[in-house]
């Protein structure tokens, strides 16, 4: 289902990495940007970056992690056409280690965020009959990966809320697309939480390596949206989980704890 020469859009997490790139990506496309952040700086020179590439763009401050704040945006934003929830944070450590508000947090942002922009906005879409969905997720939701349990579960959360919005809801109408990415270059382990830094530096390591960048993972995300696929999987890595995760389940973890102890002998 093609987006319409003009339309209203909200990103969530829209100060920076993928959000920013959303943001610019659907400014392209005739999208009137509603910028949301926790972050007031990032968000604000995101809506300048929009309007500097000459479309439309405001911020609104939105901690995604509370109700209140979520319906407050949705009240100033008016009537949306499509929303972007990808607001996310990483924390890591093994289950029964990683301290109990790290979970919280994640949880919190990562899958919560993601209820409550639907929360918000769906209803509208569905009464109107027309509207675009996007959950970031990620391929972590597939894989399941060691010490990253609360990134996991909150992403998995993620992919079964948007299979099940595909189930309640005609996709002629409303379009639902979850994107899986794997590892891209963006800055979320700078402000990951968690005591294990021998994990965090894997992932930034990773991260500094992979080839694909926030710009790729957004127009492969809105173009999935557009042509009414379930799962936008950007890159080879994600759809190599998916599609083992499906198949040889075990195979997934033989292969990322292998991919681990090649990665730590060449750091």
């Amino acid at each position: 289902m093609r987006l319409p020469d003009r339309f209203a859009a909200v990103v969530t997490g829209g100060g920076s990495g993928l959000g920013r790139a959303l943001a610019l990506q659907l400014a392209k496309r005739g999208g009137r940007i509603i910028v949301a952040d926790i972050a007031r700086e990032g968000g604000e020179h995101t809506a300048t970056l929009v309007r500097q590439a000459g479309g439309e763009a405001r911020f609104i401050p939105c901690d995604v992690g509370r109700w209140e704040e979520v319906e407050a945006l949705a009240r100033e934003a008016g009537e949306v056409d499509l929303i972007a929830n990808n607001a996310g944070v990483v924390a890591g450590g093994f289950v029964g280690e990683v301290p109990l508000e790290n979970w919280r947090w994640s949880l919190e942002v990562n899958l919560w965020g993601v209820v409550h922009g639907c929360h918000a906005f769906v209803p509208a879409m569905r009464k109107r009959r027309r509207g675009w969905v996007l959950n970031i997720a990620s391929a972590a939701g597939f894989a399941c990966l060691s010490r990253f349990g609360p990134y996991s579960v909150a992403k998995a959360g993620v992919i079964a809320l948007s299979e099940t919005l595909r189930a309640e809801l005609d996709p002629r109408e409303v379009a639902i697309t979850v994107a899986c990415p794997s590892f891209f270059q963006t800055g979320i382990a700078e402000a990951a939480r968690g005591d294990d830094t021998e994990t965090r530096s894997l992932v930034a390591e990773l991260m500094t390596r992979a080839k694909s960048t926030p710009d790729d993972i957004a127009r492969h995300a809105l173009e999935s949206l557009e042509a009414g696929q379930l799962y936008s999987l950007p890159t080879f890595q994600a759809r190599a989980i998916r599609w083992a995760r499906r198949l040889v389940p075990d195979s997934v973890h033989r292969f990322t704890n292998l991919g681990r102890e090649v990665l730590r002998r060449t750091v």
